[in-house]
């Protein structure tokens, strides 16, 4: 299943107002351990699926690479990408991640950031990344983390008086759909357990190179002290890969 909500108009005006869509990577938590991940970038060609308001092909166009590329299946997404965009060397294109089909070693590094959650047949995907990429490219992403996703309420349990007592995890072993309410919306996401997400990997013959389960930073948590709760349990798994 292919979902697309970011085209709804009421749903793309409250993702819109979101912190990490007005301050961009800098309002991202987990963006400093994600960014430590990359690759060194200068003269690299790139591929962000998911790519959103295309803050992460900017990003590595300001860090040297030669030539992005960045996908997403929302047309109010890309509009606003190319609206925040003066480079003709980022070419944003309107593609579901699941019909990616770019010719065998093209990229040098294909990118990710919260959006493999959403897609269904994620072995598939990382065995046409594993083709797409060049010899010695890298495979970085960020998806939500399977402690998050286990249930589909993706929340707190509360006491009688509203405190946050713990972050509930059950039928973790349960790889399926989950029902979630974000931003005021129902979503579909998949929950994998985290060999799922690094063995999908390994079969495609990839070498994990590094993971990452970052919580906020002291700057971050003073900038955003709503997010102090976030330290008690992981919401985003990084994972490093490469093709040898």
């Amino acid at each position: 299943m292919k979902e697309n909500k970011y085209d709804d108009p009421e749903f793309f005006l409250t993702y819109s107002r979101m912190p990490r869509s007005v301050n961009g990577l800098a309002a991202a938590g987990e963006w400093s351990t994600l960014r430590s991940m990359l690759p060194d970038l200068h003269d690299k060609t790139v591929l962000d699926l998911g790519c959103g308001y295309g803050w992460h092909c900017r990003y590595a166009r300001e860090a040297g690479a030669a030539k992005v590329t960045g996908i997403d299946i929302s047309a109010m997404m890309l509009e606003q990408a190319r609206a925040t965009t003066q480079d003709p060397a980022i070419d944003y294109k309107q593609m579901a991640i699941e019909d990616i089909d770019f010719a065998p070693a093209t990229f040098d590094l294909v990118f990710s950031s919260l959006a493999l959650h959403y897609v269904q047949p994620y072995a598939a995907v990382c065995n046409k990344i594993h083709s797409m990429l060049k010899p010695g490219g890298s495979f970085v992403f960020s998806v939500e983390h399977p402690v998050f996703t286990a249930i589909d309420a993706q929340d707190w349990y509360l006491d009688d008086k509203g405190n946050r007592l713990h972050w509930p995890v059950d039928n973790y072993q349960d790889e399926s759909i989950r029902h979630t309410n974000f931003l005021g919306h129902q979503v579909i996401k998949y929950h994998r357990t985290f060999s799922t997400w690094l063995n999908a990997l390994i079969s495609a013959g990839f070498s994990i190179t590094r993971i990452g389960e970052p919580a906020p930073n002291a700057q971050t948590l003073k900038q955003y002290p709503e997010m102090k709760d976030e330290v008690r349990r992981p919401i985003f798994l990084l994972i490093a890969a490469t093709k040898e």
